[in-house]
């Protein structure tokens, strides 16, 4: 009976040809010489980066003046139209505040409550609680989809439903309840 061939050398010998295979082929060089031959990096500038709290955005007067520029600037039915806007937001909210933030009018109460936006197709009023805020006269037309906000697109010729938008003023107000304010010892 002929003897049989053990399967230990084979595999010695595949493992032997892989082994010798590596070393002929490899273009690795030691990292010495990688590292010698690289060329030095200069090191790199800090740039100065801005300040995590930017400047207050302007309020009260500077953004009122901020906001009758912008109106004056628009000249066309967008400005007419803000400036409607802005009017029964101070109707419904005799104490709102006008902030001017991110190049646009934005309105206050106890938080934000509402910017006022101006494309060229259409001047937008987004409301960043809008999801929550009850709206029965349907008001809201724009950015629906989201779980937070939603927006108002008002185009040339579309009249507003003043007593509505007032409401709707209301509303996004009352979830914006007063800041509490810490008790000064004394």
């Amino acid at each position: 009976m002929p003897a049989a061939k053990s399967p230990a050398p084979r595999a010695a010998k595949t493992v032997t040809k892989t082994a010798a295979k590596t070393a002929t082929t490899s273009t690795a060089k030691p990292a010495a010489t990688a590292l010698a031959k690289a060329p030095a990096k200069p090191a790199a500038k800090a740039t100065p980066r801005p300040s995590a709290k930017a400047a207050p955005a302007p309020t009260g007067d500077a953004a009122s003046s901020l906001i009758d520029a912008r109106i004056e600037e628009l000249g066309d039915w967008r400005g007419k139209v803000l400036a409607k806007v802005r009017a029964l937001m101070h109707e419904a909210l005799p104490d709102v505040v006008e902030e001017w933030k991110w190049a646009v009018p934005v309105w206050a109460h106890n938080g934000h409550l509402c910017t006022g936006e101006v494309y060229k197709q259409a001047v937008k009023l987004t409301f960043p609680k809008g999801a929550k805020v009850e709206d029965p006269a349907g008001l809201f037309n724009a950015s629906l989809e989201g779980n937070a906000r939603r927006a108002i697109d008002i185009r040339e010729g579309e009249a507003i439903n003043e007593q509505a938008l007032k409401a709707l003023f209301r509303a996004a107000a009352a979830l914006n309840p007063p800041k509490k304010t810490k008790a000064v010892k004394a």
